[in-house]
């Protein structure tokens, strides 16, 4: 196995998060493509384990904090590190330290360009994106927002730490119709799924139902709004991980749509 740099060739598969065999990503509205060509001008970087098959099983993509959703200054930022861990497809392949070789990579790329240091996001929680892996590898805790923790690594002494964007947006309910907001930054296919799902589910309330849309791919606006991706119904946040289904969202918007029809 090899880690190398994403070839255009790869980045459909790269788009799916290497999970080509999910039809899942067919409600992904084409978000993270367009997301990858906006911030290949921004100096993202992608690196992926491949095997002597040809056979890609992990990958790691990151980018300068002045684009990502972070407050940070020269240091780039990891989006997500991810070993294929399905039956499907390429099969399974954690546990076998791709993980920590990828982001080896990463570390040693970043150096090269000049970077300060690393950071990374991670939940407290034995899920994706581990924080307590990042700790193993050399990572400190500088930040915290509820289950998300954001870790660094300083490459040189007396690099700044970066800070968790402070959200600033505050969905709140509509006054006479169920508002619907949604916040997509692109970066991640489950989150993009997300949207385009709320987006679907409340046009099946016409009169009754106000979709919000917010891109946040741009690092002003993300910034200004302080929300990457997420999704609200009335200003209640919604759990989007694992993304709910088209079916849940319908649900959930349809209920507070009752709620309203029989205040």
């Amino acid at each position: 196995m090899e880690i190398v740099d994403l070839s255009d060739n790869e980045v459909p598969t790269y788009c799916k998060c290497l999970e080509d065999w999910s039809h899942e990503f067919d409600d992904e509205g084409g978000r993270k493509l367009a997301w990858y060509g906006r911030m290949k001008e921004r100096g993202l970087r992608v690196k992926l384990a491949r095997e002597e098959d040809g056979r890609v099983v992990g990958m790691i993509q990151y980018a300068p904090a002045d684009a990502a959703p972070v407050d940070g200054e020269g240091i780039y930022y990891v989006y997500c590190v991810w070993v294929h861990g399905y039956d499907e497809g390429v099969g399974r392949h954690q546990g076998r330290g791709i993980g920590k070789r990828l982001l080896a990579a990463a570390e040693a790329d970043a150096k090269s360009l000049g970077s300060k240091g690393l950071a990374a996001w991670g939940l407290r929680l034995p899920f994706f994106m581990r924080s307590a892996w990042f700790k193993k590898q050399g990572y400190r805790v500088v930040d915290r927002d509820g289950m998300m923790e954001l870790v660094f690594k300083p490459f040189v002494e007396g690099a700044s730490p970066p800070r968790f964007l402070e959200r600033r947006d505050r969905p709140a309910a509509g006054a006479s119709r169920v508002t619907v907001t949604a916040y997509t930054n692109g970066w991640c296919p489950a989150q993009n799924i997300v949207y385009e799902r709320a987006q679907r589910a409340s046009a099946d309330f016409p009169g009754a139902v106000d979709f919000v849309g917010v891109d946040t791919s741009g690092k002003e606006t993300l910034a200004a709004r302080g929300i990457a991706d997420g999704l609200f119904i009335d200003g209640k946040e919604v759990r989007t991980g694992p993304p709910p289904s088209y079916e849940r969202i319908h649900a959930l918007i349809g209920k507070q749509v009752k709620k309203r029809h029989l205040a």
